[in-house]
C-alpha cells in the first residue's frame, strides 16, 4: 500500500466530459479514514448517484486498503467497470477480491417470539436452580445431622481455616464501612433531630437502626462479596482442575469436605462479624453526634442498652447466622454448577455474588414482616 497521507476536502469529483460522466476518487480510502462518523454513509450516498455507465479514474487515490476496496468493488457489482483508470497497485487489490467472491449478508429476520422465549428460559432456569439449591439444602441437613452424631470424624481443620478466612479476614473492611456508615447516618440525623430539639432520641435512633438492621445487612453484603464470590471461584477451580472428579472418584462427599465447612463456618463468623460491625458503626455515629449535637460519648454509651432492647440485639445475631448460611449456600451451588471452562468460572461468580445479595436482602424483608412486632414496643 502506499504511505498514508491525508485526504483531500474533496475525496469524491464527477468530470463530464462529450461520452460519458467520470467519476475522479481521490484521498485516503481506508479504515482509519471511513472510521470516522458517517463516512461510509455519505460515500455510499455520493457513489449511489452514478449510473451504470460511469467511467472511473482512481489515480488519484493515496491509499487504499481491503475495507476501502471493499466498499467500491460491492457499489460496482463485484466487477469491474467497463471504463476504469487505476494505477496497477489498485488493480491488484481487486484482482485480489475477484479472486474471493463476497456471499452476500444474510437478511436478518426478527424473531417477535424472542421475548416470549427468553421469558420462558428465565422461569426453566430459575426452576433449576431452585430445585439444585432445594437438593442441596436436604443434603446439608443430613452433613450436618452426621456431624453431629459423629463429631469426631468431622471436617474440623476445613471449618477452622474457613473461619480465618471469610471471619478474621475480614474484620478490616467490615470495620472501616461500619464505622463510616454509622458516621454519615448520625451526621444526617444529628441535623433533623437538632430542629426539633429531640437531641437525645438520636442514641435510640442510631442504636435500633444500626443493632436491627444496618449491622447484620452491611456485613452480609460486605461477606458476599468478599467470601461469597471466593467460595464460588474455589470451587469452580476445582471444577476445572478436575479436583472435584477425583473428590468423587476417590468417594469423598462434596458435601462434607466442601459444602459443609463453608456453610458452618459461615453461620459461625456471620454473627461475630455483624457484633463487630455493629460496634464500629455505634462508635462512628456516637464520635459524630459529639461533634454535631456535643453529646458526650460517655452519655451515649450509658443510655445505648436503655435504647436497644435485648431482643432487637438477638434479632440482629439470628440474622447474621441465618444470612451466613445462605450466603455460603448459594456460593457453593453456583460454584458446583461452573462448567470447565474460563468464561463459565466469571459468569457464575458474577452471579453467585448477585444472587447472594438479593437474597440476603429477600431474607431482611421477610425477617422485618415476621418480626415486626419483636423489640419495637
Amino acid at each position: 500500500m502506499a504511505p498514508s497521507m491525508s485526504p483531500p476536502p474533496t475525496a469524491i469529483r464527477w468530470q463530464s466530459d462529450t461520452d460519458r460522466r467520470t467519476c475522479i476518487l481521490a484521498g485516503d480510502w481506508t479504515v482509519h479514514a471511513l472510521a470516522r462518523r458517517g463516512e461510509v454513509a455519505a460515500r455510499r450516498r455520493a457513489l449511489g448517484e452514478l449510473k451504470d455507465d460511469t467511467g472511473w479514474d482512481l489515480s488519484g487515490v493515496t491509499t487504499l486498503d481491503a475495507l476501502g476496496a471493499l466498499l467500491l468493488w460491492r457499489h460496482w457489482g463485484q466487477r469491474l467497470p467497463a471504463h476504469l483508470t487505476a494505477p496497477p497497485i489498485w488493480l491488484a487489490v481487486f484482482d485480489i477480491l475477484a479472486s474471493q467472491p463476497i456471499a452476500p449478508a444474510p437478511a436478518v429476520e426478527r424473531d417477535w417470539l424472542a421475548p416470549v422465549r427468553q421469558l420462558g428460559d428465565g422461569m426453566f432456569a430459575a426452576m433449576s436452580h431452585g430445585r439444585d439449591l432445594l437438593l442441596l439444602l436436604g443434603q446439608l441437613v443430613l452433613d450436618l445431622g452426621g456431624l453431629l452424631a459423629r463429631p469426631h470424624r468431622g471436617p474440623w481443620r476445613e471449618i477452622s481455616a474457613q473461619l480465618y478466612q471469610a471471619g478474621a479476614r475480614a474484620l478490616l473492611i467490615t470495620a472501616m464501612v461500619g464505622f463510616l456508615i454509622g458516621v454519615v447516618l448520625s451526621f444526617l440525623s444529628a441535623q433533623q433531630l437538632r430542629m426539633f430539639g429531640a437531641d437525645l432520641l438520636i442514641v435510640k435512633l442510631l442504636g435500633v437502626s444500626i443493632v436491627r438492621e444496618l449491622g447484620p445487612l452491611l456485613a452480609a453484603i460486605l461477606v458476599a462479596g468478599r467470601s461469597g464470590s471466593a467460595i464460588t471461584a474455589q470451587i469452580g477451580v476445582m471444577r476445572l482442575t478436575q479436583e472435584l472428579d477425583a473428590l468423587q472418584v476417590m468417594g469423598i462427599s462434596h458435601g462434607q469436605r466442601l459444602i459443609l465447612p463453608r456453610v458452618v463456618a459461615l453461620a459461625i463468623a456471620m454473627p461475630l462479624l455483624v457484633v463487630w460491625t455493629d460496634a464500629m458503626a455505634l462508635l462512628g455515629g456516637a464520635l459524630a453526634a459529639y461533634v454535631q449535637l456535643n453529646l458526650q460519648p460517655a452519655y451515649f454509651f450509658q443510655a445505648l442498652p436503655r435504647a436497644v432492647s435485648a431482643a432487637n440485639y438477638w434479632l440482629g445475631v439470628g440474622k447474621g447466622v441465618a444470612f451466613g448460611g445462605l450466603i455460603a449456600l448459594v456460593a457453593c451451588h453456583f460454584g458446583l454448577r461452573i462448567q470447565p471452562n474460563t468464561d463459565s468460572l466469571g459468569r457464575g461468580t458474577t452471579a453467585s455474588v448477585v444472587t447472594a445479595i438479593t437474597g440476603v436482602i429477600l431474607a431482611d424483608a421477610v425477617f422485618a414482616i415476621l418480626f415486626r412486632s419483636v423489640g419495637l414496643l
